[in-house]
């Protein structure tokens, strides 16, 4: 059995025999610490490091892991229920994907941070499922995030949010809006190429309504081939103003770039 003591304490190689209740390990280095399938419920463990530790198969319920950092440890197969993970980090630490779905903190930016780190724990050991997982939890509590900055009527934003961080947090929101409607921030090809059939849609409208008759479906069937060779680089019909077929161009740079941003980012997660 630990002491229970405020300071910081070393505790190296050692065993936990029985399951744990209402104890509190505070400002522990535990090293080496071996607990597999382990029961722990009530625990207060908030600034300890973990480092190198066996907790494989073991059961955390109303933890406190509050500033804990976990370093190339085994929590395969734990089970985490009601735990507090605000300002936990992780590092070369095997840890289930489940924890995103149960154990992200409420508060956005602290959410964010949770998933960021587990994202870049995730990354050193080459799970690409993981991080992409990872990746959607921190770009949705991103968004809220940046929302809530400028738009919340909370206390805590309209504090901290005035003035001039007030603006900048409401452009931060728009750029990250436009991103997250045109290919998900990176991480999503269907937006992409729905962001690309509206581009057509929008020049079979203009090619429907400019040089044919709008009142045929003849027409917007024929408008939308054009539409789509335009859009490919095929030379547009004779008549077609500059500009226009300039913004097309414009617009297939963009998506052949960010369609490959998307591909270049998951096959780096492999």
């Amino acid at each position: 059995m630990y002491s229970d003591r405020e300071d910081y304490s070393i505790a190296p190689d050692k065993r936990f025999l029985n399951d744990e209740t209402d104890s509190v390990y505070k400002n522990y280095l535990f090293t080496r610490m071996s607990a597999k399938g382990k029961v722990f419920k009530r625990i207060d463990f908030s600034y300890s490091t973990f480092d190198a530790c066996y907790l494989r198969d073991a059961k955390f319920d109303s933890c406190k892991f509050i500033g804990c950092r976990f370093i190339s440890t085994n929590l395969s197969g734990a089970i985490f229920s009601g735990c507090e993970f605000d300002y936990a980090t992780f590092e070369r630490t095997t840890v289930e994907p489940t924890i995103l779905d149960t154990e992200c903190p409420k508060r956005e930016n602290l959410r964010e941070r949770f998933a960021r780190t587990l994202r870049m724990n995730y990354q050193q050991l080459g799970d690409a499922a993981a991080v992409n997982k990872a990746m959607r939890v921190e770009l949705e509590a991103s968004r809220t995030h940046f929302y809530k900055c400028w738009a919340s009527q909370e206390a805590y934003y309209r504090k901290k949010y005035t003035g001039r961080l007030w603006f900048r947090a409401f452009w931060r929101w728009t750029g990250y809006a436009i991103g997250d409607l045109v290919w998900g921030n990176g991480e999503s090809a269907p937006r992409l190429l729905r962001f690309v059939l509206l581009i057509l849609g929008l020049m079979t409208l203009f090619q429907a309504f400019s040089y044919g008759n709008p009142t045929l479906v003849a027409t917007y069937w024929t408008s939308l081939l054009t539409a789509g060779e335009v859009f490919m680089g095929v030379s547009p019909p004779p008549g077609y103003p500059g500009p226009y077929v300039a913004a097309a161009t414009l617009c297939r740079f963009i998506a052949v770039g960010l369609l490959l941003s998307i591909l270049i980012k998951r096959f780096n997660r492999r």
